[in-house]
């Protein structure tokens, strides 16, 4: 069910990738230079960049003219996992609540400006609007993978608006009609595709928000389509069938030059769409020839009883009866999987097409099954039972556990995280998790639902990669107390790992086959306080080995501490995994404290003799290395400045090299083995210091090097990243 903005915490949908047929090269060509995003004011609120990130800056006046001050704006659409309902948290900069966010994939994405978790506003720079959506606007990011939804590239089919009587609403509706190029040629009688919307939507949204136009044209261009006309009624009537078959049918017949034969006829829907087109199939076998039920929970609330003879005549005098779903964040999920059980059982002849994994119960999802079932209608060939690429079977419900009854979050194992909350929060009015699942792992919020006295969401399916999440319950961040993880610097995150071959890096190695991971603690001359520091032995450290080992020093950013490279950085678990693949050096790893003022003092005077006091390590600078994150990697560039050649090895993760006063870039070519920059992309705050930083170097010439951007934010993603890339290069004969 789809349901208003006013109920906007039971509902959201959204996503697509991969559509089951593909345009000639020409086509997807020209779809890149015709599907810009559409004309707005001169300063947009959202800006579409190239590789598809958004610039976003909401003016502050706008908001408060339109909902009143606010203390948080975000702007939420279908941008989360699966291309569900998520916020792109904003921050107030000047005048305006800005964010830059990316990069998502190419398809159309509709969302609303909300300050305040309820207080929600259209972006008035954006001529684009949704009928039954009066705050949603829309925009399209073009690519391969979406080119069936970009505008087409040439003229094609149109969309007009017929006037019709209802009986059944008592008043006078519309619907639209996508009507095909060969329409002109009045002495061929189309069929009809009738193709209805969801619960809380209208005649408009296929259009609007569906992008059903641009499929139809763009089908309909590359011949994979047969001319038909394509009818979306307003199905918000007590009785659809009567409305259906007594007055939309007939309105159609009576103004276009269709065929009346039962047999060109197809009904499909999405929603509660889908249920009504299974009510009609059900009450009505044989009116329309083919069916379609796109994500429909609703269905099985229609099944009833299928008798032997009603499931005879359905299965005799309908040709195809094809169902769909998105993966386990559709309501409609475990519906649909009872739904198809009952089919079984009575002998219902129908094709499935899977579960889509990339989408729930969103636009995304009801694009791809437009693009799948129309088609497959009208055609002589028999429709192929197949499941689209990439589907899979639909085996059993999903069922997360009971409430209460285990620690959250509860993965699955194909990449589903549920969370739930305690009942502390029974009385709370609005409650999110926040985490580092927006595209290249900047934070994005997720709704929760109540259940009960307890507040869940089910977000997914999620790259395998290492997390961290907050709470936010009425606007204030709080921690996940059922999840025993702790991130010593921001007390209010908990982290969880999703296992698989892409985080492979990140996660525990076995019992006994790592280093090991001590806390040195040591008295700063520098902070006038007694410090801590972890230290990381490689596997086999042994402390009377004639041969030193060399040491890295790797520091932490600012805000954080000497916890935050194992709590968050995962440093542990890298720096083991590097070690038993053989692709790093045996090396001592210092993470230090470095929030001193003096930090090349406490370095060089506390931090060094205390490590070589306890730990076999080598007093070479050849076989020393430092790097550091953001505000550490300004501290890493400070100690390079200031004493060129105490570290051979160097590198900076997310940190430009800053002034250029007193900098001695012989001595530092001459100490140095490699010097080596790392930066986020353009969601990265630090990106511009970085990027300028290099001519800067060149200008000076020192030598360095740069592989390109990290894509990612200013996040622990892209730091974990860098690691990976740094470590294995230090201490070697000939650094590349």
């Amino acid at each position: 069910m789809v349901m208003t903005s006013e109920m906007r915490r039971t509902r959201r949908f959204g996503r697509t990738r991969g559509p089951v047929a593909l345009l000639t090269a020409a086509l997807l060509a020209l779809a890149g230079l015709t599907a810009a995003a559409p004309a707005a004011a001169a300063d947009p609120w959202i800006a579409v960049q190239e590789d598809g990130y958004l610039r976003i800056a909401v003016p502050n006046a706008a908001v408060e003219s339109a909902v009143g001050p606010v203390s948080q704006v975000v702007v939420e659409g279908n941008f989360g996992p699966s291309h569900n309902w998520a916020q792109i948290g904003l921050q107030r900069s000047g005048a305006n609540w800005t964010a830059t966010y990316g990069p998502f994939e190419p398809g159309l994405y509709y969302y609303q400006v909300t300050g305040d978790d309820s207080k929600v506003l259209k972006d008035t720079s954006n001529p684009t609007s949704v009928g039954s959506e009066p705050e949603w606007s829309t925009f399209f990011i073009p690519g391969e993978s979406a080119a069936l939804l970009a505008d087409a590239p040439e003229a094609a089919g149109s969309i007009e608006t017929l006037t019709y009587d209802s009986t059944v609403a008592g008043e006078q509706r519309e619907a639209l009609v996508w009507v095909p190029p060969t329409h002109a040629d009045r002495g061929k009688k189309l069929p009809v595709l009738y193709l209805q919307h969801g619960g809380g939507q209208g005649h408009r949204d296929w259009v609007d928000v569906g992008r059903a136009e641009q499929i139809l044209d763009n089908l309909w261009l590359s011949g994979q389509i047969q001319d038909m006309l394509v009818v979306m009624g307003n199905g918000n009537v007590p009785d659809f069938t009567a409305e259906l078959l007594e007055n939309i049918v007939p309105a159609v017949e009576s103004t276009y030059n269709v065929s009346p034969s039962k047999n060109h006829r197809a009904l499909a829907g999405l929603s509660m769409g889908g249920g009504q087109s299974f009510a009609v199939l059900r009450d009505h076998p044989g009116e329309f020839e083919s069916v379609g039920i796109f994500g429909s929970g609703s269905m099985f609330g229609q099944i009833g009883e299928l008798d032997a003879t009603t499931v005879a005549r359905i299965n005799d005098r309908t040709d195809l009866v094809r169902i769909y779903v998105g993966n386990k964040t559709d309501s409609a999920y475990n519906r649909v999987f009872d739904s198809l059980q009952k089919f079984d059982a009575a002998g219902l002849e129908y094709q499935f097409d899977g579960v889509n994994p990339d989408a729930g119960h969103n636009w995304n999802a009801w694009q791809e099954n437009l693009i799948d079932f129309a088609p497959r209608l009208f055609t002589d060939a028999p429709s192929d039972p197949a499941m689209s690429e990439g589907h899979t079977a639909l085996t059993e419900r999903f069922e997360p556990p009971a409430p209460g009854t285990t620690p959250t979050p509860w993965l699955s194992e194909d990449g589903f995280v549920t969370f739930e909350t305690t009942t502390d929060f029974a009385d709370a009015e609005y409650v999110s998790v926040w985490a580092n699942w927006a595209p290249g792992g900047s934070w994005l919020r997720v709704e929760m639902n109540k259940v009960g006295d307890r507040w869940r969401a089910t977000v997914g399916p999620l790259e395998e990669k290492f997390y961290h999440y907050r709470l936010i319950v009425d606007r204030q961040s709080v921690k996940d107390t059922s999840n025993p993880t702790k991130v010593t610097s921001e007390p209010a995150w908990s982290t969880f790992l999703v296992p698989g071959e892409g985080s492979r890096l990140l996660a525990d190695v076995p019992e006994g086959q790592g280093g090991d991971l001590e806390v040195m603690t040591y008295q700063s001359t520098v902070a006038g306080q007694e410090r801590s520091a972890y230290v990381w032995t490689p596997p086999g450290y042994d402390p009377e080995r004639a041969e030193p080992y060399p040491v890295f020093v790797l520091n932490h950013g600012g805000g954080q501490s000497w916890t935050d490279w194992v709590e968050v950085g995962r440093a542990r678990q890298i720096l083991d995994n590097l070690s038993i693949d053989g692709a790093i050096e045996p090396m001592v790893v210092v993470m230090p404290n470095g929030n001193v003022s003096n930090y090349p003092r406490e370095l060089l005077e506390n931090v060094i003799p205390v490590t070589e006091e306890r730990y076999n390590i080598s007093s070479d600078p050849l076989d020393r290395a430092l790097a550091g994150l953001s505000a550490g990697g300004a501290r890493t560039v400070s100690v390079l400045k200031a004493h060129p050649g105490e570290f051979a090895w160097i590198g900076t993760f997310a940190a430009g090299f800053g002034g250029t006063a007193g900098v001695d870039a012989a001595a530092i070519n001459a100490g140095t083995e490699l010097y080596r920059l790392y930066t986020g992309d353009i969601t990265d705050f630090t990106y511009g210091s970085v990027m300028n930083s290099l001519p800067v170097l060149d200008q000076l010439g020192i030598e360095y090097e740069f592989n390109g951007v990290t894509v990612g934010p200013h996040g622990w993603d892209v730091w974990q990243q860098n690691l990976i890339d740094f470590a294995p290069r230090l201490f070697q004969d000939g650094a590349e």
